[in-house]
C-alpha cells in the first residue's frame, strides 16, 4: 500500500513538473513575442546637414516678346497699283518708296488747278492796285484775295496727294508678304504688307503689385523664349506709372538687342526678374517639406529618431525652398521618406551629406 502511495506521489511530481515547464516556456515565448512587437523596425532615410548658404531672390514671369516698331503698310489714297519696288521678306531703309500708284488723274487736276491759281492771283494784283485807287472797295478786294487763296491751297491739297501716291517706308526694317499685285486697285483699307523693325525687341511683362517697388528703370533682366534654355538680356526702359485694378499687376517693359536676328516678335518668353540677395539663408530640398493643416513641417534626425520640426518658408525654386524659421545651421535635415515618418519614429541613416 505504502509502495502503491509512493508511486501515485512521484508521478503527481513528474507531471506537475511537466506542467510547470510547459507554463514557464509558453510565458517566456509570449513576453519575448511582445517584446520584438513592441519594437519597431527603424526606417532608412537619407539625412543632409542644414548650412547658411546665398539665396538669390528671383520671381518667373510670363512676357511676350514684341517687335520694337511694327506696322501695317497701307495707302493713304485710292488707285491702281502702277509698281511695286520692294522685295517679298527684305531689308528696306525709312523712306524708301515701295510702290507707286497711278497719279495720272490727279496730275490733270493739278494742272487746273495750277491754273484757276494763276488766274485768281491776277485778279487778287489788279484788285489791289483798283483798292490803291479807291476804284472798288474793301470788301470786293477781300472777296479776290480769299478765292485766290483757296486756289493757292487747292493746289497744295492736290500736289500731297500726289505725293500720297508713292507708299514710302516709314523706318527702317524687313518687309513681309504683299498682299498686292501690279494692277491691284488699292484703298485705305487694303493691307499691302506688314514691315517690322526686328534690330531691337521689346519684353513686355507683368509683375505682382507685391514686386512693385522692386523694379526699376535700366534695370537688366534674363529671359528665355518658348521651347528655348538659351538666355537673353534686355533693360527695362519703361514702367508703367499704377498697377491695373483688374490684374493687380504692375506692367513693365524692357528692351533687348536682336542683332543676330534669333529672336522672333510674337513668341511668348519666360523673364528671371532678380529681386534681392540673401545672405546666410538656410536652402532646403523641396521634397524636404511636408505640407500640414496649420502650415509646413520637416523631419531632423535626434539620438535615432525622427524630430517633428515646424518651419515657415518664402521664396522657392524649381528645387529648393528658403525656410525663415523652425531650422537651425547644423540641423540633420531628413531629406527622403518624410511622407513615411512619423513623430520620434525609429530611423537609419544610410546617406549623410
Amino acid at each position: 500500500m505504502k509502495l502503491k502511495n509512493i508511486i501515485i506521489a512521484v508521478l503527481i511530481l513528474v507531471l506537475g513538473g511537466l506542467i510547470y515547464n510547459r507554463i514557464s516556456k509558453n510565458k517566456s515565448q509570449t513576453e519575448k513575442g511582445k517584446e520584438k512587437g513592441n519594437k519597431k523596425e527603424a526606417i532608412a532615410v537619407n539625412v543632409m546637414v542644414v548650412e547658411g548658404k546665398t539665396f538669390k531672390d528671383n520671381l518667373s514671369l510670363s512676357g511676350s516678346i514684341e517687335a520694337n516698331e511694327q506696322v501695317e503698310i497701307r495707302s493713304e489714297v485710292s488707285g491702281i497699283v502702277e509698281s511695286i519696288h520692294f522685295q517679298e521678306g527684305s531689308s528696306v531703309s525709312k523712306g524708301q518708296v515701295l510702290l507707286k500708284i497711278n497719279d495720272v488723274e490727279l496730275r490733270a487736276q493739278l494742272a487746273q488747278a495750277k491754273t484757276k491759281e494763276t488766274l485768281a492771283s491776277e485778279n487778287e494784283r489788279r484788285a489791289k492796285l483798283l483798292l490803291q485807287k479807291e476804284a472798288i472797295s474793301q470788301e470786293e478786294y477781300d472777296i479776290a484775295s480769299a478765292d485766290y487763296r483757296s486756289a493757292k491751297a487747292q493746289t497744295q491739297l492736290i500736289s500731297a496727294q500726289i505725293g500720297k501716291t508713292n507708299v514710302k517706308a516709314p523706318f527702317s526694317g524687313k518687309i513681309g508678304l504683299r498682299k498686292i499685285s501690279p494692277g491691284t486697285y488699292v484703298t485705305p483699307t487694303v493691307l499691302i504688307a506688314n514691315l517690322v523693325n526686328t534690330g531691337k525687341l521689346k519684353v513686355t511683362f507683368s509683375i505682382p503689385e507685391k514686386y512693385a517697388t522692386e523694379i526699376k528703370n535700366n534695370a537688366i533682366i534674363n529671359f528665355s523664349p518658348t521651347n528655348s534654355t538659351e538666355k537673353f538680356e534686355a533693360k527695362v526702359y519703361a514702367i508703367e506709372p499704377g498697377v491695373d485694378i483688374n490684374t493687380r499687376t504692375l506692367q513693365v517693359r524692357a528692351l533687348a538687342d536682336n542683332s543676330n536676328g534669333k529672336l522672333l516678335p510674337g513668341t511668348f518668353a519666360t523673364v528671371d526678374l532678380p529681386l534681392s540677395t540673401i545672405k546666410d539663408a538656410i536652402i532646403v530640398p523641396s521634397q524636404a517639406i511636408v505640407p500640414i493643416q496649420n502650415g509646413k513641417k520637416v523631419f531632423v534626425a535626434h539620438n535615432g529618431h525622427a524630430k517633428e520640426v515646424k518651419v515657415s518658408t518664402t521664396a522657392r525654386t524649381d528645387t529648393d525652398v528658403l525656410v525663415l524659421t523652425g531650422l537651425q545651421v547644423g540641423d540633420s535635415l531628413i531629406t527622403t521618406g518624410v511622407m513615411s515618418l512619423k513623430k520620434e519614429a525609429p530611423i537609419k541613416i544610410i546617406n549623410k551629406k
